[in-house]
This record gives structure tokens, sequence and C-alpha cells, in this order.
């Protein structure tokens, strides 16, 4: 396998990764600064990915 498919595939694990534990801190988010904080992370990360699984 190519090496810049490699990178692809291992980028694109991690972002997804990255974007499980947003999520779950998304979830116990307590007051309303938190959770704008994190939505704007995962916004920046993935702009296109839904904010709940």
């Amino acid at each position: 396998m190519a090496i810049e498919r490699k990178k692809e595939i291992r980028r694109r694990r991690h972002r997804r990764a990255k974007l499980d534990k947003l999520r779950a801190k998304l979830a116990a988010a307590k007051n309303k600064a938190e959770r704008e904080a994190i939505i704007a992370k995962i916004r920046r990360l993935s702009p296109d990915a839904p904010l709940e699984k």
C-alpha cells in the first residue's frame, strides 16, 4: 500500500478517535460555555461531522 494512503488512513483514524472523545466530553458538559467551546473544537476538526452519534 502506498505511503500516502497509509498516512491518510492514520489521519482519518486519529480524527475519528478525537471526535469520539470530544463527543463524550460534550455529553458530560455541565454548562453552556463548556458546550459551546467543545462544539467549536468539533467544528474546527470536522465541519460536517454530526455533534451526536
